[in-house]
């Protein structure tokens, strides 16, 4: 069931009062840092404008996977520019809900023959469970910007469509970690007569990214042959799984590394940027059958529906240990720098590689 937005708290007499006044304000205030930064960018060259708001790590999929891509695009020479669009500029890429709609349509409107391609993930209806307008407001951006979608899953584009959805000529294109981080290089090998090491993951604290599963599975875990460790924020109390924070990049690949199996129960996640990690960490995976994730374990774990099914699972993939992790296969960086760049437009960056001379 989806759940109605919670009501917003009650405005202030006094803010109310001094609305009239602070919005104009506001508004050349806005108006002035645009101009500002518009006026810096007619004199610099670029290729890609991209309109998001980034978090400062640790912080959500998107944040990591986009920091992940913009690097592999100026290895290779490609010059982008955020929240701005120089006269050289071909291409303009933005973000889901995550960007200033209007600050991109006002500068759009400056340029001739810039192609716009819209990058968009998890359906926030189904994926916090109700709907506060964030997936409509998606869909107008979609159709007022974009030429293009890229949709980081065939799941992505199944799930706008199932809330009535169809997203402007969509093209999939799956994330990809930073392989500087996160890498298999360094792990210890897998060993039977010691306990198999579980790890979750999730920025989120949101119940659907799997925090009532572990509680239960912390009730059905044989203690002896397993640990547990979730690492993020979760609304659980767990007795025996150990918590850790969030986590800066290189420590959670580090911790990744230390473990042998990834559990994963979250619902409705586009593609799981932390399911990523941890496959490209070298670890094969246990998942929900929801949203992405099968798009990007494949045969390198097991999916479960009901939880009821998860010790069977995982007792099969100790089994099957060596031939699961040896079926993790994620496309690189390269590969989705070029569909990136493909959709784009910018068709002589496609291919190059950060060693090519030129």
């Amino acid at each position: 069931m989806i759940a109605a937005p919670p009501q917003e708290a009650p405005v202030p007499p006094l803010r109310r009062a001094l609305r009239p006044l602070t919005r104009p304000l506001k508004r050349a205030v806005w108006r002035a840092r645009l101009e500002r930064d518009a006026g810096a960018a007619r004199r610099r060259q670029a290729d890609l404008a991209l309109f998001h708001e980034f978090s400062p790590p640790p912080a959500g999929g998107a944040n990591q996977s986009l920091r992940a891509l913009v690097r592999e695009l100026e290895r290779r020479g490609v010059r982008v520019e955020l929240h701005t669009i120089s006269p050289t500029t071909r291409a303009v890429l933005c973000n889901s809900f995550n960007f200033d709609a209007a600050r991109l349509e006002l500068l759009a409107r400056r340029v001739d023959g810039v192609r716009v391609v819209h990058r968009v993930g998890a359906v926030t209806t189904l994926y916090r469970g109700l709907d506060d307008g964030t997936d409509a407001q998606v869909a107008e951006f979609n159709g007022r910007f974009a030429d293009a979608t890229i949709a980081i899953s065939q799941a992505t584009i199944d799930m706008y469509r199932s809330i009535g959805i169809d997203l402007v000529d969509p093209h999939v294109v799956h994330n990809a970690c930073d392989p500087i981080v996160f890498h298999p290089r360094g792990r210890g090998a897998f060993d039977r007569g010691r306990k198999i090491r579980l790890i979750a993951v999730s920025w989120s604290a949101n119940p659907r990214k799997g925090g009532p599963t572990y509680r239960w599975l912390e009730q059905q875990l044989d203690w002896d042959r397993f640990e547990f460790t979730y690492v993020g924020n979760t609304r659980e109390t767990f007795e025996r799984i150990r918590v850790l924070p969030p986590l800066p990049s290189q420590e959670l690949a580090d911790r990744l590394r230390e473990h042998d199996v990834f559990v994963t129960a979250t619902e409705h996640d586009a593609y799981s940027n932390a399911l990523v990690e941890g496959l490209s960490c070298g670890l094969p995976a246990l998942y929900l059958d929801s949203g992405g994730s099968a798009e990007a374990v494949r045969e390198a774990g097991f999916a479960f529906r009901e939880r009821d099914e998860i010790p069977a699972l995982l007792d099969r993939l100790v089994d099957e240990y060596e031939l699961r992790q040896a079926a993790i296969s994620l496309p690189s960086v390269e590969e989705v720098a070029d569909g990136y760049l493909d959709v784009l437009g910018l068709d002589e960056f496609v291919g190059v590689r950060a060693s090519d001379d030129g």
